[in-house]
């Protein structure tokens, strides 16, 4: 995730600035390391020591201690680290969303369909366990059937369904023009927004 970020400081520093987001307290709480890069300070206001810097977190779930509880709410504030052990701290409190991954499949059949006849869509919702570094089936999530007319540019949502408790989806709609069909599901404040591929259906 890339960020670009002003710091004001009067204060010679040893190294960074670093941004990093974090639950509690910024000096006492949680903090969510895993990799940070970050550039070189780019000098806004020598005199008054401002500089501008950009940053990129990446965050990977298989290394470190690392599960779901991660996944929600941050903040985010900004450290300069002093000589010796000192450091300077500025909380910008601003909000931060980590997320877990989802995926979405679709399937649509028959195909070719006859026009007027049933089609039956298919497919399943899963998210990252990042406790086990699997995908498992996300039940109960509110997914929006979508269509593409041939032709058109974008797609339309044409009803809604529940995932079973597994994941599964699966709802049926009548075949009146050919184009391509997809599920999407929306996120929420602890997992990603997702949609599948297209799986395009002829009308004879």
């Amino acid at each position: 995730m890339p960020a670009s970020f002003r710091m004001t400081t009067k204060l010679k520093y040893d190294y960074g600035p670093t941004v990093f987001p974090y639950r509690g307290k910024p000096d006492s709480g949680d903090t969510l390391h895993s990799s940070v890069i970050t550039s070189d300070c780019q000098v806004v206001d020598k005199a008054k020591g401002v500089c501008d810097f950009e940053e990129w977190l990446y965050i990977d779930p298989r290394y470190s201690d690392f599960g779901n509880a991660y996944a929600g709410t941050w903040k985010t504030a900004a450290r300069v680290f002093l000589a010796g052990d000192a450091y300077d701290t500025d909380d910008k409190n601003l909000p931060l969303q980590v997320k877990r991954a989802t995926t979405v499949t679709v399937n649509a059949s028959p195909e070719p369909v006859a026009a007027g006849k049933t089609i039956t869509v298919t497919g399943r919702v899963e998210r990252a366990n990042w406790d086990t570094h699997t995908y498992q089936g996300y039940g109960g999530r509110t997914v929006s059937l979508q269509f593409k007319a041939s032709g058109a540019s974008s797609y339309t949502t044409v009803k809604k369904t529940t995932s079973s408790s597994t994941g599964s989806l699966k709802t049926t709609v009548k075949a009146t023009k050919p184009g391509t069909w997809r599920w999407t599901y929306y996120g929420n404040s602890t997992s990603g927004a997702k949609s599948s591929t297209g799986d395009y259906v002829a009308v004879k």
